[in-house]
């Protein structure tokens, strides 16, 4: 039999933290999925370059796909499966800058960045997160 898992209570100051990171990603999210569902000229020209639809309607899907997980994430009841289907949204765009051979710092690792600030902040903010992905010293 295992020894109980010791449960610690989420700091108010690692609570803060976490939200706050949590607040850049959202913030982010909001601004990337509004300027595809105008959709900016940068927009479908950065398709063209990566090799994906130039049609509006692609680019609002993937608005709309990308605003849905991050209200998602946003809302503490659905904020772990929020940020199941944003690493999936995030790992296509990793993916799309990989096989057109995109920087690697740059271009490839940034939505890379974009998950570990999004994990990050739920871990820091979120108990059941800590539980699912302990820590140990």
């Amino acid at each position: 039999m295992s020894a109980p898992i010791e449960r610690k209570e989420v700091t108010n100051k690692a609570r803060w933290a976490g939200w706050i990171m949590s607040g850049l990603l959202i913030a982010f999210m909001i601004f990337d999925g509004g300027i595809k569902l105008v959709p900016l000229q940068i927009v479908t020209d950065t398709s063209a370059e990566l090799g994906l639809p130039t049609t509006a309607g692609f680019a609002r899907l993937l608005g709309a796909l990308g605003l849905a997980c991050t209200a998602l994430y946003a809302f503490p009841r659905t904020s772990i499966l929020g940020a199941v289907l944003l690493t999936g949204y995030l790992g296509g765009a990793v993916a799309t800058q990989v096989r057109v051979g995109a920087p690697l710092f740059s271009h490839v690792f940034f939505g890379v960045y974009l998950g570990l600030l999004l994990w990050g902040g739920l871990w820091l903010r979120d108990q059941c997160v800590r539980k699912l992905l302990p820590i140990t010293k």
